[in-house]
C-alpha cells in the first residue's frame, strides 16, 4: 500500500513537482488551505488524512519529538534539510512512498537523506 504524503509551505515546490511527476500520492498544506496553521495544527490535519508530514522546519522536529515522548500519536514526519539536491530527495520521498505503509512511519521522525 502505497502511502499519500503531506507537503507544508517549508518545502521546495520543485521536489513536490518532481514527486507529482513521479506518480506518487501528494497534498500540499496550500492546496488543503492549511498552509497558516501553527505547526502543532499542521501535524494533526496530516494525521486526521493519514498522510506522512515533509518539512523543512526545524519546529517540527520539535513537535514530532514531543508527541513521541508523550506518546501522541501521529502519521510521521519527513525532515527535508533544505541543501540537498532536488533529485536526491524525490528519489528518496518516492521509495519511501511506495515502499512503505502507512502504519511503517506512524509516530516516527525521519531525517533525508536516507544514506
Amino acid at each position: 500500500m502505497a502511502v499519500g504524503l503531506y507537503a507544508d509551505h517549508n518545502l521546495n515546490r520543485a521536489i513536490c513537482q518532481g514527486l507529482r511527476l513521479r506518480g506518487v500520492d501528494l497534498l500540499t498544506a496550500l492546496e488543503d488551505e492549511a498552509a497558516r496553521l501553527p505547526d502543532p495544527e499542521l501535524l494533526d490535519r496530516a494525521t486526521d488524512l493519514e498522510r506522512v508530514l515533509l518539512s523543512s522546519d526545524r519546529d517540527l522536529i520539535v513537535e514530532a519529538r514531543r508527541r513521541q515522548r508523550e506518546g501522541i500519536r501521529f502519521a510521521g514526519v519527513v525532515f527535508v534539510r533544505q541543501r540537498l539536491p532536488i533529485g536526491l530527495v524525490v528519489e528518496e520521498l518516492e521509495l519511501l512512498a511506495r515502499a512503505g505503509s502507512p502504519a511503517d512511519f506512524l509516530n516516527s521522525l525521519l531525517f533525508l537523506p536516507l544514506r
